[in-house]
């Protein structure tokens, strides 16, 4: 693709991200969508042979970036395992324009709408949870090497924080306050130092 060609598709998915995550995939149609982009249906239909193929692009890009930011934060040498971790789950409470980071979380968002709907977005939503938790693991590895985490299983820990975090994302956005996300950092801490 060239350079404007791969804007424009990208200009797609990030004004798409933005419906989506405020209003979950099914509730945004296509005319919205494309009025939003300020783009014909021909160029949609250009890089996206459908709405589902859209959604998988989104999620896929999505877990790209997501995972580029997650990789920046966890190879910070001057941070152990330990201080990593904690750091990466604190910005799950961080608020943007007044929204928790958690309510941004496209996993958090159409887990349970789309799972039923799309067996593609299903697997590329499993398949990005799985990467998160792989580098939740290493960093956990790191910790354990550095002194700084004291925990047995790496991975049982990585897929348990993932799991704990998530819930409490729902839970955030279902009670619209960050008590739940507050009593998973202190659970966070408590873990990783048993």
């Amino acid at each position: 693709m060239n350079t404007k060609t791969n804007d424009t598709r990208q200009h797609i998915l990030d004004v798409g991200y933005q419906l989506i995550v405020n209003k979950g995939f099914t509730a945004v149609g296509l005319s919205e969508l494309l009025k939003a982009a300020d783009v014909p249906k021909g160029s949609f239909y250009h890089y996206f042979k459908s709405k589902e193929q859209f959604g998988e692009a989104l999620i896929e890009d999505y877990f790209h970036n997501y995972l580029q930011r997650i990789d920046s934060l966890f190879s910070q040498p001057d941070l152990s395992g330990y201080e990593r971790l904690i750091k990466y789950f604190s910005l799950w409470l961080e608020l943007s324009n007044g929204v928790c980071n958690a309510n941004k979380c496209l996993v958090v968002k159409l887990s349970a709408e789309v799972s039923d709907l799309s067996d593609s977005m299903r697997l590329s939503l499993a398949k990005g949870a799985q990467q998160i938790i792989a580098a939740i693991k290493k960093c956990i590895e790191q910790g354990i090497q550095d002194g700084s985490i004291n925990v047995s299983d790496s991975n049982q820990i990585a897929s348990q924080l993932y799991q704990q975090w998530l819930g409490a994302s729902l839970l955030n956005k279902l009670l619209q306050d960050q008590t739940s996300l507050e009593q998973s950092l202190i659970a966070t801490k408590q873990l990783l130092k048993a």
